[in-house]
């Protein structure tokens, strides 16, 4: 049984053990890289999923991740020893769709592993708004604006297409948290406006004047594009 094709990235060998452990009991084939440059040389082959340990003794893991996202929307977990909340938001603000801090639970990363995964897997069909302007298509996993592609993380395809599919819906961080990461992040729901901010910049012409997602000062978010006719 193959589930999929991880990436560990990650120097501390008896961490990076455990993972693959618990990875491979779940049916994932697993490849350890100790050093940025072993990800980098083993990026050139196709990977499901990447986590992706931010201090590595010749690289740092923050570049490693911009550098990912130049070209590809796979999926990155962090890992990092850094508590502070506002690491976290800087994580996902560089293209990370989950964080998790050390020590974990080597069960639970799995788990958020195949909570990713699902994300990434789902299949709706492709709808527009603004007369064409914005197109989201989830079987591809493809956005357009104004007729060409945008790269997203699959976190931000996620949770632009649960605004999209509940126009003027309100929805608060927390709802947005729970539903996005299909699990309790209680305590840092502020990493939907690292998010929102990510996906703002990809699709709107002014981010300060949204004609897609607007925030509902003291309540959270709603999509305001208008959908097209079918």
């Amino acid at each position: 049984m193959n589930n999929g094709r991880i990436l560990v990235v990650e120097d501390e060998k008896k961490i990076a053990d455990i993972v693959k452990a618990y990875l491979e009991k779940d049916g994932f084939s697993v490849t350890e890289a100790p050093t940025g440059q072993q990800a980098v040389s083993a990026l050139k082959n196709r990977f499901d999923l990447i986590i992706l340990d931010l201090m590595l003794p010749d690289m740092d893991g923050e570049d490693i991740c911009r550098t990912i996202r130049k070209d590809s929307d796979i999926p990155i977990i962090m890992l990092t020893a850094k508590s502070e909340e506002e690491e976290r938001i800087k994580g996902l603000g560089i293209g990370a769709d989950d964080y998790m801090v050390k020590p974990f639970s080597p069960r639970e990363l799995a788990a958020r592993v195949k909570a990713l995964l699902r994300r990434v897997k789902g299949v709706r069909q492709s709808v527009s708004f603004n007369k064409g302007d914005l197109v989201i298509d989830s079987s591809r996993f493809e956005v357009k604006k104004d007729g060409s592609p945008v790269v997203f993380t699959p976190t931000e395809f996620k949770l632009l297409q649960c605004l999209a599919e509940r126009p003027e819906q309100v929805f608060s961080r927390l709802q947005l948290v729970n539903i996005i990461l299909g699990y309790d992040f209680e305590g840092y729901d502020r990493t939907i406006d690292a998010h929102i901010k990510n996906i703002r910049h990809k699709i709107e012409e002014d981010p300060r004047n949204p004609s897609y997602i607007k925030t509902v000062y003291g309540m959270g978010y709603r999509f305001i594009g208008r959908p097209d006719e079918d």
